[in-house]
């Protein structure tokens, strides 16, 4: 059965799947505007710290107010409608209620939000890569002892590159590479929420007018959130990080399987079977002809001389030898296409990617010499960036994780470029979300 026969089914029959979401930021306000469009869907409730917020985002995006005028979530199960609440913890103890989407994209948020799903026997699509890449080891084997499926975000780009990486095996391709497109220069790994602005173009009458979260956006220039997205690939298809980080060669679509091939034959990477970042500009600025900004790809590898010619035959794009070839998708609609994951998980019983072991992690890194007592102000502020290493290498040095590298004051002073670790910052283990973090570092330590 299809997706949407699953859903129509589910609409016909009158037993519509039960969804509670919380955030309601862009992400989560993209997939409000296309709920009321998909058959076989009741999202139940919504929980966001400020109701008031969630309220203009339905508006935004063209809710009525009738739509989401509930008063409980029993009055939004029997009127069809939609309970907006700031409590996400009673809505996750909502018996009717069959699934949850973690959109808040705040670690800590994220991996309690799981806890509690899992101990209410809920599902989870989980948005928040943060939460995922801090914890997704530890919260996927929580999820299979509770009987629920835990799963990406589809429309998200770990979702799609996963997606084309199960493509390529499942029809007995080797992966050679898989990564996603990005705009990088290796400046940006100092900006900060203050010289943002400019790297994007954008004026300050722009910003003045606009809804702009600087330090978010500057997670995205300043290489954390291509890090993180990164390691959430390689935990969920078995795809080993850069050991020196992600290089982010600026490459266009045409030159994905020559520049993404092994060094000895003429590429970049290190070794096969790994993720890499591509960047949409030279590193003088200039635009690369046909890049991936938006976009994600595998590079592959021919497993025979028969396969490299049925390559050219059917006009696949290749190197020179015709032995690297590769597929891409230009575009990603991020919550535009997250109701993918919710049916997937519903209907199927399938997650949409999800985390399979610990191979790539996060680590907090100096954007400038860091003295005693500073505090660190986490991802895409002005002390750290995020940099991707093998999760052996992290434990071996005590990395710090970037998604705790915020509010931690530094015991000791770090040089600009240096990681962080546990060892040079106070942390108070009684956190959830480090104690959690801890939990699974001594997991995988023995």
């Amino acid at each position: 059965m299809s997706l949407i026969q699953g859903l129509k089914k589910c609409a016909a029959e009158g037993k519509p799947i039960r969804v509670g979401m919380i955030g309601a930021g862009k992400f989560g306000s993209m997939y409000l505007a296309q709920v009321p469009r998909t058959p076989g869907i009741h999202l139940v409730g919504i929980a966001d710290l400020s109701p008031q917020r969630a309220q203009e985002s339905l508006k935004r995006v063209g809710w009525s107010s009738q739509q989401s005028a509930a008063k409980s979530f029993a009055e939004a199960l029997q009127s069809g409608t939609t309970f907006i609440t700031n409590d996400a913890d009673q809505m996750i103890a909502c018996e009717q209620i069959d699934i949850i989407i973690d959109s808040t994209g705040s670690p800590a948020a994220g991996i309690h939000h799981a806890l509690k799903c899992f101990e209410h026997r809920k599902h989870i699509v989980m948005v928040n890569v943060e939460a995922d890449v801090l914890a997704g080891p530890y919260l996927a084997k929580k999820a299979a002892e509770a009987g629920v499926i835990y799963s990406m975000a589809y429309g998200d780009q770990p979702a799609l590159i996963a997606e084309l990486v199960d493509w390529a095996e499942s029809i007995g391709m080797k992966v050679v590479c898989a990564g996603k497109g990005s705009k990088y220069l290796p400046i940006y790994h100092q900006a900060t929420p203050e010289t943002v602005w400019g790297h994007y173009g954008f004026t300050p009458e722009q910003v003045a007018q606009g809804d702009f979260n600087a330090q978010m956006f500057n997670s995205f220039l300043d290489g954390t959130k291509s890090a993180l997205e990164m390691s959430a690939v390689s935990n969920a298809c078995g795809l080993i990080p850069p050991k020196q980080g992600l290089l982010f060669p600026p490459c266009g679509v045409d030159d994905l399987p020559t520049i993404l091939r092994p060094q000895e034959d003429g590429g970049v990477l290190a070794e096969k079977g790994t993720v890499e970042v591509v960047s949409s500009i030279e590193r003088d600025g200039r635009p690369v002809f046909r890049d991936l900004r938006w976009g994600v790809y595998v590079v592959i590898e021919a497993p025979s001389d028969y396969v490299r010619d049925c390559f050219l035959q059917y006009g696949l794009k290749t190197d020179a030898s015709g032995r690297y070839a590769a597929m891409y998708k230009p575009y990603h609609l991020i919550g535009l296409e997250l109701g993918m994951s919710v049916a997937s998980v519903m209907i199927r019983g399938e997650a949409t990617g999800a985390t399979q072991a610990w191979n790539g992690d996060v680590v907090a890194t100096a954007k400038r010499d860091l003295k005693v007592g500073e505090v660190l102000d986490g991802e895409g502020g002005f002390t750290v960036y995020g940099k991707l290493m093998p999760a052996k290498d992290s434990l071996a040095l005590g990395g710090l994780p970037i998604g705790l590298a915020h509010r931690l004051p530094l015991k000791r002073a770090i040089a600009a470029g240096k990681p962080v670790s546990w060892s040079d910052v106070d942390f108070d283990l009684n956190h959830e979300a480090i104690r959690v973090r801890r939990e699974m570092e001594a997991l995988f330590k023995v």
